[in-house]
């Protein structure tokens, strides 16, 4: 099944399958076309969400490896004219940067959206936990960094 097929149906619920399922099988060498022709669907939302999807999912997996670097600039450029997902793109380097112990910036966390500070607040950087615990956007990051230090200080 190719893109110019999927976009001939009429349904947005089939065409955002159907894009899942090219995106999860498409080759590395294809990825930052297939992620072009995902965008170029007349519905925007759908085929933002799809790509959404698409780059949390090979984000996660890359994110501790040195490949994600070379990957992430890649769909930058595939991303460019869709800010939110340029935004994820971002926000995915500085959850590397964070987890990875990497250099990264305070106030680059606490511009963050609530999606990569509620990440943040649950993994290990002790350092980045803290920030949140004190001045995460919302109760909920807050409770979950702190949540986080108390089991640290029990263990």
């Amino acid at each position: 099944m190719n893109v110019h097929y999927i976009l001939q149906d009429p349904d947005e619920h089939a065409r955002f399958a159907a894009y899942l399922d090219k995106l999860a099988h498409v080759a590395n060498p294809d990825e930052v076309d297939m992620v072009s022709r995902v965008l170029a669907d007349p519905d925007q939302t759908m085929a933002e969400s799809a790509v959404l999807r698409h780059l949390d999912r090979r984000a996660a997996d890359l994110y501790p490896g040195p490949a994600f670097e070379v990957w992430a600039q890649a769909m930058t450029q595939a991303t460019i004219d869709h800010p939110f997902l340029a935004q994820r793109l971002r926000e995915w380097s500085l959850f590397r940067a964070i987890t990875l112990k990497l250099p990264w910036q305070p106030d680059d966390l606490l511009a963050s959206s609530n999606w990569l500070q509620l990440m943040t607040a649950a993994e290990t950087n002790i350092e980045a936990v803290e920030i949140l615990a004190e001045a995460g956007r919302t109760k909920r990051i807050r409770n979950t960094a702190r949540t986080g230090l108390n089991h640290r200080s029990e263990s």
